[in-house]
């Protein structure tokens, strides 16, 4: 435990730390990830050299300090009170800067923010699943048009409208799981904690036949459609609901070498303790409008230090924002130095392929230092 981070006591898992002077690297969980979610890739980097620190991100796990509540300010959440979060961790480390810095899922915007503030502190990253589409921008050449600029739509109040009108209706999961009932259908499933995590962890996993994920043509409720459940639900079931009917079997769990039982314990025992409210309040930053004008400050600023995108090849994540990934090679990097699709892997990289996930690190992180000298 780590204490006065920026309002926290940060809990951390570390690797590496024997000997003093070694280069940090910094590990960004997502949803419903914790720290414990690099367990199998931090060994291997602190074997190559590195000082490895994974945190409990805000509102996750053992890190205290944060209200466990639905009714209070999301401003704590933000992405840039979180890019706070990484920047305090890394000074109360008595480091200057990370070496490597890796965001996941959630962490992924958080790492990318990092990167984009603080160049400096953050002098390459390393984004998975979740690609960086670039800050949200104001309207370009627009003093000089005729009448008043028009006003942006609501594409998410769009969607969700379009959706709606499926037969059957469909709901976005970050729409779901931003409700009020979420924590608790979540927190005390029908089918318990236990056995609910390990269907929402298999299905999402290269181990579920049923991902086939592929770009999405344009951002509309036909397309969204096309992709699972998990993703676009059934308006009107929760979480625990939808991925129930794809449980793995008892021969699956066993032959999961990846997340043990045991291993799954740890997260059923943590959700258990907290609930999923701090966790899903990532969800509900990202459709609050103040929070995303905020982010506005940062309109035409792009990620200029080494960054590479990494995805799983059964993962949705990299396409689940349609665009997304093109606008991160075209627009919001400059010194991108490739996208990787690590094959057996599907959102849980850092734990289903941690080898091959470090071999794709460490190679990055060779280039990266070679074009800085």
């Amino acid at each position: 435990m780590i204490q006065g981070i920026n309002g926290l006591d940060v809990h951390v898992l570390e690797a590496g730390y024997e000997a003093a002077g070694r280069p940090l690297a910094l590990l960004l969980h997502g949803f419903p990830d914790l720290a414990y979610g690099w367990r199998h890739l931090m060994p291997i980097l602190a074997d190559a050299g590195y000082h490895v620190v994974a945190p409990d991100q805000r509102g996750f796990g053992r890190t205290t300090g944060w209200v466990n509540a639905y009714d209070t300010s999301l401003a704590p959440f933000s992405l840039l009170n979180m890019t706070r979060d990484a920047l305090a961790l890394v000074a109360a480390l008595g480091h200057r800067r990370t070496a490597m810095l890796v965001g996941h899922d959630f962490g992924s915007p958080v790492a990318a923010y990092c990167a984009l503030i603080r160049p400096d502190v953050f002098p390459s990253v390393v984004l998975m699943s979740a690609p960086f589409p670039g800050p949200p921008a104001f309207a370009f050449d627009t003093a000089r048009g005729e009448g008043r600029a028009a006003p942006a739509t609501n594409a998410s109040r769009d969607l969700a409208v379009a959706l709606a009108a499926l037969d059957p209706p469909r709901v976005h999961y970050q729409q779901n799981l931003s409700a009020r009932e979420a924590n608790e259908s979540m927190w005390h499933p029908p089918q318990g904690l236990h056995a609910f995590l390990r269907a929402f962890f298999h299905v999402k996993s290269a181990d579920w036949s049923g991902n086939q994920p592929h770009p999405l043509k344009e951002p509309s409720a036909a397309e969204f459609a096309a992709m699972p459940t998990y993703y676009v639900m059934e308006r009107g079931r929760t979480m625990p609901e939808t991925v129930a009917p794809f449980a793995p079997s008892a021969a699956e769990i066993q032959a999961c070498r990846w997340l043990t039982e045991a291993e799954l314990g740890v997260y059923a025992r943590e959700y258990g303790r907290t609930g999923f409210q701090g966790a899903l309040q990532a969800y509900r930053v990202f459709g609050d409008p103040g929070l995303n004008a905020e982010l506005r400050l940062f309109s035409g600023r792009t990620i200029d230090v080494p960054s590479l995108f990494v995805g799983g090849s059964g993962d949705w994540g990299p396409y689940a924002a349609p665009g997304a990934l093109d606008a991160m090679r075209s627009q919001a990097t400059t010194r991108l130095f490739g996208v990787e699709m690590i094959e057996g892997a599907g959102h849980w990289i850092q734990q289903e392929q941690p080898a091959r996930l470090a071999e794709v690190l460490l190679s990055f992180m060779d280039k990266a230092g070679a074009a800085a000298a």
